[in-house]
């Protein structure tokens, strides 16, 4: 049994709404799911599920709920514990408090649908989560889209749905395509025999590819680095920040550094419209035999972190036992290659990104001297995929020239 408390979610509110239940009263639960959705007066949170069981919830939907109170208690038995409390009736909001105006019965109708006799009253936004406004920018989703739909909680499935309509594409969630807990994934469709069902990886993986080919002009550059000198490094790196510090280490850390010079190179496309990015959320790819999974480094102020953060999502990718929030909100992506034979390798930009550095596996060169000795070098294709639209081919190599420089540093 493990109880499941409200966090202090920001310095502001002494409590906070229950706008959703994500998962029903006695339902079954996994450990790192999305159970039910709070919003505060800055955001709307997702709370996880601690342990796999069944969520008994303690707190009635449309209620306020404080810090540090029990809002939900997971079990081994779908019958709740005895004496469970629960609240029971909705509270009204506090007198002048930031959340007075929320939607507690329903969504409000979108401006234009159903208004008839509600004059020009402006519909109201709906709560949006972080995990779904993460989404939103990797997918270039805008809050009016999001509005059109006319729920009053948006969720990262809604904006992946809104997405997979507009690709025409018919899987439309990324929660739903997890089995129920307990089902075999390979049986759970009853599908014929001969045929293969792509894991919940693989279909978004899917997605993904099929909305960037489908709305994103990419083009590519690439140009050789020489990085014998930073190989000779990274023993010394290593024992500086005890964590495994490799070329993936060196290169996010040097391409989160250019965010200042380069804004454009971490934004987002939004109509004519370029959405800056406050700070550098590198994605960088994973791919172990469980699919390919690119987790976000958004601590990149020192090597150690991020070196500690690449360590953390190797043994995750090992194991496919990623949290939603380790997997969204990147604004530019490094892929890592490491077969020894790859020579050249073009990325996926993925949406709601406009660029991606492509890192292939160290090979040696022979280098011919004037004197006619011959050397060896170490070196590596890095290319940088990027689109069209609002990056161009100048500005590309302005920009793997300067991370060269970084490098170097």
């Amino acid at each position: 049994m493990a109880d499941i408390r409200v966090p202090k979610l920001n310095n502001n509110d002494t409590e906070y709404l229950i706008v959703e239940w994500l998962v029903e009263d006695g339902g079954p639960v996994v450990a790192g799911e999305a159970v039910a959705v709070l919003e505060t007066s800055k955001a709307a949170d997702e709370l996880e599920a601690g342990e796999s069981g069944h969520l008994h919830h303690a707190a009635a939907l449309n209620t306020w709920i404080a810090p540090g109170a029990l809002l939900a208690r997971v079990t081994a038995e779908a019958t709740p514990p005895p004496a469970f409390p629960v609240l029971e009736s909705p509270a009204p909001a506090p007198s002048g408090s930031a959340l007075s105006g929320a939607v507690l019965s329903g969504p409000e109708p979108v401006a234009g649908e159903g208004m008839a006799g509600r004059g020009n009253a402006p519909a109201l936004q709906p709560v949006v989560t972080d995990p779904a406004r993460a989404a939103m920018e990797e997918f270039g989703v805008s809050d009016s889209d999001v509005a059109a739909l006319g729920l009053a909680v948006i969720r990262r499935a809604d904006v992946a749905a809104l997405v997979a309509r507009r690709t025409g594409e018919t899987t439309a969630t990324v929660r739903a395509d997890a089995p129920e807990p307990g089902t075999d994934p390979d049986k759970a469709d009853g599908r014929q025999a001969g045929t293969h069902r792509l894991s919940r990886v693989q279909r978004a993986v899917a997605r993904a590819v099929t909305v960037s080919h489908a709305a994103i002009p990419a083009a590519y550059t690439v140009v050789r680095f020489e990085v014998g000198p930073l190989l000779a490094r990274t023993g010394e790196l290593s024992r500086q920040v005890r964590r495994p510090v490799g070329l993936a280490e060196l290169f996010v850390q040097a391409v989160a550094t250019l965010h200042p010079a380069f804004p454009l190179f971490f934004a987002s496309i939004d109509g004519d419209e370029a959405r800056l990015a406050d700070a550098p959320r590198v994605g960088v790819t994973f791919d172990l035999g469980e699919g390919l999974y690119v987790p976000v480094v958004r601590d990149t102020g020192s090597l150690r972190e991020i070196a500690e953060a690449l360590m953390r999502y190797r043994l995750a990718a090992a194991e496919g036992d990623f949290r939603e929030k380790d997997l969204t909100g990147a604004n530019i992506a490094v892929t890592l290659h490491t077969d020894a034979d790859v020579v050249l390798a073009i990325p996926l930009i993925f949406p709601g990104t406009v660029c991606a550095l492509a890192i292939t596996s160290p090979q040696s060169e022979p280098v011919l001297a004037e004197d006619g000795t011959v050397t060896v070098r170490t070196v590596a294709n890095i290319g940088l995929a990027y689109d069209h639209r609002l990056i161009n081919g100048r500005d590309a190599a302005l920009f793997l020239a300067a991370l060269r420089t970084e490098l170097r540093a």
